[in-house]
């Protein structure tokens, strides 16, 4: 183990592009379906829905909490229908299973998406035993990563202490309130997130392409 993360004592993981590839793009898939419920919702055309979907998006840090706003519309009914997809692309990281059981301490999930789709995710990735527990959504009360309240309401239910935790995340947005409340973090530079991560370089404290590999490399070797 680095010496600087001795201290480390909660591993927090985003889900989506962080503990699978971008490359992967199954993030794709959602957000097609995101476009077809907002064309179908509004009763406009493709073309129209993405861009109604992509300003819910930058507006509200995600189209559910937009639709939310604007809409009204039920969490768990836009939530099933979005993650109503194949997780073909996704595929084992044997090296990433291994390291994260040589890591000393709790294991978390914090993700926007919601724990039913999260679970299912993690068994596709063979992570379903990995993880302690997992912070969604509907936990964060539909207010999402980067919106301050979610980490504080992560941290209230289950109990970690931001000192001696540590946040890894694709969106470098996401990592600015971890690293506020005194969390170490990691982006995950993996092409989804390279617009923002030059703003928010005070909040990153390590870079990786590949969190197998540096997670492997941390975590020292197997006995």
């Amino acid at each position: 183990m680095l010496d600087a993360l001795r201290h480390i004592d909660t591993w927090i993981f985003d889900l989506d592009n962080t503990l699978y590839p971008a490359s992967s793009d199954l993030f794709g898939l959602i957000d097609q379906r995101m476009t077809d419920y907002v064309a179908r919702l509004k009763g406009v055309d493709a073309v129209a829905a993405r861009a109604i979907q992509k300003a819910l998006f930058h507006e509200h840090g995600t189209t559910l909490s937009g639709l939310m706003r604007t809409h009204a519309i039920d969490p768990h009914e836009f939530l099933g229908f979005v993650h109503d997809i194949e997780m073909d692309v996704l595929a084992e990281d044997r090296r990433l299973l291994a390291a994260l059981a040589r890591l000393p301490g709790r294991k978390l999930i914090f993700t926007n998406g919601d724990e039913p789709y999260a679970r299912k995710v993690l068994a596709r990735l063979g992570l379903s035993e990995s993880f302690e527990a997992i912070h969604d959504i509907h936990a964060c009360a539909y207010q999402p990563k980067p919106n301050p309240a979610a980490y504080a309401a992560m941290c209230a239910a289950l109990r970690v202490e931001p000192t001696t935790a540590l946040f890894v995340e694709d969106m470098a947005r996401n990592l600015v309130p971890a690293k506020a409340l005194g969390m170490t973090t990691v982006w995950v530079n993996n092409g989804s997130d390279q617009a923002t991560a030059e703003r928010h370089a005070d909040s990153i404290d390590y870079e990786t392409d590949d969190v197998g590999a540096w997670l492997d490399e941390i975590a020292g070797d197997p006995e």
